[in-house]
């Protein structure tokens, strides 16, 4: 469409009105080319979510066959048959916890522990990423570090069965350590047992401190959302 015809007017235009008659059919242009990418049904959302990765069941149930060939020459009075367990789809208000819910409890119960307050421990040692490491060498669902991986016989802190076993053998450990005190054995996993044995209980470091809170929090929020899960009836 020329200058012209938008007008309606004259058949010559002064230097201003061409100016403003060019620019309506501009903005035009521009109008009828965004009509025609909505019509098209592209949304930016639909090339994002493509491109995310997704993990199936079957590869996580291969990853814990691994982990079960790999606790046979490391991890001393696992189950393999229970760790092989295929894993269930995550669902509920903590991301990921429903993806180990299985392998958390029977850890739990093979070492003592309230299962409740592991899945609290995961929650805030890694938030559920099995690939979480920290700038300390912590690494794994439970942040094992590699010495204490080491000794407990986790080949590999990245397998979330090795990792949540070795995590629970070790809270397992603290508990034995400090008579069933569940904070002063949380305190211990966040701070190191010598800590709290030098403080008669939780150290005063602030993040120890928030640590056994924030665990604690999580635990319960956890029975409260599961009231059929079966506590050990380890005191707090």
């Amino acid at each position: 469409m020329s200058p012209q015809a938008l007008t309606g007017a004259t058949p010559v235009l002064a230097s201003g009105e061409l100016a403003a008659a060019q620019r309506v059919q501009q903005l035009r242009t521009l109008i009828e080319a965004a009509r025609q990418a909505a019509s098209s049904g592209f949304t930016p959302t639909t090339v994002a979510s493509s491109s995310v990765p997704q993990t199936s069941n079957a590869d996580f149930a291969g990853a814990l066959q691994a982990a079960t060939s790999a606790d046979a020459s490391g991890v001393a009075g696992a189950q393999p048959a229970a760790l092989a367990q295929p894993a269930a789809q995550a669902t509920g208000a903590s991301a990921g916890s429903g993806e180990y819910e299985s392998l958390i409890d029977q850890a739990a119960a093979r070492n003592g522990l309230d299962p409740a307050v592991l899945h609290g421990l995961i929650q805030q040692e890694s938030a559920f990423d099995p690939n979480a490491t920290s700038s300390a060498g912590a690494s794994g669902l439970t942040q094992l570090m590699p010495g204490t991986a080491s000794s407990l016989g986790v080949a590999n802190p990245l397998n979330p069965a090795e990792s949540i076993e070795g995590g629970a053998r070790y809270l397992g450990q603290m508990m034995a350590d400090f008579g069933g005190n569940t904070a002063d054995a949380l305190a211990a996993y966040n701070a190191g047992p010598g800590a709290v044995t030098q403080y008669g209980g939780i150290p005063p470091y602030a993040e120890t401190q928030g640590y056994v809170s924030k665990v604690l929090g999580y635990a319960e929020a956890y029975r409260q959302s599961h009231p059929a899960t079966v506590s050990t009836g380890v005191p707090a």
